[in-house]
């Protein structure tokens, strides 16, 4: 009896954290926009249906906020936001699940000068 109780808090225990990862909202950097990419062939991207690169070091995030590799978006059309460096390479890419997609966000620099940000809430007003 003590076996199955002792199984059973370990089972909510570690459950626990898959659930806090739900809801933690994930910071996505104010100066990033919003865009299209597909990956043609790493480092070569198209973003917004213009060919662009992946800057070397560059960090792709996935919907649940872990890193993954170029090579295996390949071909997808994904919702981002991203942020450049210095020389126009993309450097931060932020693949959107459902919540972040939904949520208003500036395409370009002029959208994001006119809006405004509200950091708390991770939200942008036109």
């Amino acid at each position: 009896m003590l076996r199955c109780v002792t199984l059973a808090a370990l089972a909510a225990a570690l459950a626990l954290p898959a659930a806090a990862q739900n809801i933690v909202q994930r910071k996505l950097a104010p100066n990033s926009l919003r865009g299209e990419l597909v990956v043609t062939q790493a480092p070569a991207v198209l973003l917004n249906g213009q060919p662009a690169l992946l800057a070397p070091g560059a960090r792709i995030r996935g919907e649940n906020n872990l890193i993954v590799l170029s090579a295996s978006l390949s071909g997808q059309k994904l919702v981002v936001n991203y942020t450049r460096e210095l020389h126009g390479e993309l450097l931060d890419v932020w693949i959107l699940n459902a919540a972040e997609r939904a949520k208003l966000w500036p395409t370009n620099a002029e959208q994001a000068a006119a809006w405004r940000y509200e950091p708390v809430s991770q939200t942008w007003t036109k």
